[in-house]
């Protein structure tokens, strides 16, 4: 199933650490910023279910794997979910919601440019999208998990075409976290290095999500196996928010209605 892949990084798996940490640092910081009524596009596994839930008046999820969502359903009756494969948002009226999340879901996204529309015409006016993407300036080779990735320049001119008000951070990591970025950069190299016709980039991403899953999975763990402590003792502390968005791991953009 969709979430046992690398792509959906789990809390569970202690090679996965680091980038789980990194992807719950957004929903801390979210966190502090959202209230009223809240939709998560692209709710997924509830990695930060807790934190939205506990910020809002009234929460509301959205995503396209229904097994994932009966379970969320099903452990959080009192929340909302709907099972969808979006874009457009279908049978969400306009200016509904004070607060829409969604956490690296745009580069899976076919219709980018309908996505951002939609999401400015389901929130209130003076609402508030938060938006995170990995920034394919740090990108270490081509996710075929993803349709495309974003500059800072490029998500920027896609979002101002609907949103009046974009205020542009980006999520780094402290000396810990670069070094096992380093560490990772390194491995994945070793790999690619391999790959001389350069057929991570020719080849359809259907073809190559499963070696690159494979693959995935045995470097984070070989990088555990060879640094345990350093994968193990991350934690969302070590990322913070910087308005350096050319060099972040992920763009924090947050357009305003």
């Amino acid at each position: 199933m969709a979430f046992s892949t690398t792509e959906i990084t789990s809390s569970q798996i202690v090679s996965d650490n680091p980038v789980h940490q990194r992807l719950f640092f957004a929903y801390h910081e979210a966190g502090k910023i959202v209230h009223g009524n809240l939709l998560e596009i692209g709710c997924g596994v509830g990695r930060g279910l807790d934190v939205l839930a506990s910020s809002c008046e009234r929460y509301t999820g959205i995503d396209k794997n229904e097994e994932l969502l009966k379970v969320l359903q099903r452990d959080y009756p009192q929340l909302n979910f709907i099972y969808q494969h979006i874009p457009p948002f279908t049978g969400i009226a306009d200016n509904t919601f004070d607060y829409i999340v969604t956490f690296q879901v745009i580069e899976h996204i076919e219709n980018d440019d309908l996505f951002i529309k939609e999401i400015y015409r389901v929130l209130k006016p003076g609402g508030k999208a938060i938006i995170t993407t990995p920034n394919i300036k740090l990108s270490l080779t081509r996710n075929p998990w993803h349709i495309r990735e974003y500059t800072a320049a490029g998500l920027h001119t896609l979002i101002q075409k609907y949103f009046r008000k974009v205020d542009k951070q980006g999520v780094h990591g402290n000396a810990k976290v670069m070094e096992y970025y380093s560490k990772n950069k390194k491995a994945v190299e070793k790999i690619t290095r391999f790959d001389i016709f350069n057929l991570q980039y020719r080849l359809p991403r259907a073809i190559l999500q499963v070696p690159y899953d494979f693959l995935n999975r045995l470097n984070r763990k070989s990088l555990m196996n060879s640094n345990d402590s350093l994968v193990n003792e991350i934690s969302y502390e070590d990322y913070f928010l910087s308005r350096d968005v050319d060099n972040c791991l992920d763009f924090f953009y947050i357009a305003e209605k």
